[in-house]
């Protein structure tokens, strides 16, 4: 299947996301944070990248942004909480600069699958 890297800093969330992801077949990387991802990304490309927004280091919009210089064509999710916004104002800005799906937490095991198995299909 594919190579997928996850990018949370909420450890139970990127625990959840492995798991799943792993159980559907595909090879999975976690950071704790944008910086640790960005340098498992440049060490070793991924298919997709599911990236928190809100996250200590570098936050998610910069880690969307090193990663789309690397390679523009990478397939990318980005999730979110919220913070001192709604999720919504993160979630929009990071699909402008070109996150291709957006998924605010709390989010359902099927629509993160769904997400992912769309984006691999292309």
């Amino acid at each position: 299947m594919a190579r997928i890297l996850i990018i949370e800093d909420d450890e139970e969330v990127r625990d959840l996301l492995d798991s799943l992801l792993t159980r559907e077949g595909h090879e999975v990387a976690t950071a704790a944070n944008g910086k640790q991802g960005v340098t498992a990304f440049m060490a070793q490309p991924f298919d997709l990248v599911i990236t928190d927004i809100i996250m200590p280091e570098k936050d998610g919009i910069e880690a969307i942004m090193d990663l789309r210089r690397g390679r523009p064509h990478l397939k990318l999710i980005a999730i979110s909480g919220g913070g001192r916004a709604e999720p919504e104002n993160y979630l929009h800005s990071a699909q402008l600069l070109g996150a291709n799906r957006t998924l605010r937490k709390p989010f359902s095991n099927e629509a993160i699958v769904a997400a992912v198995q769309e984006l691999l299909r292309g």
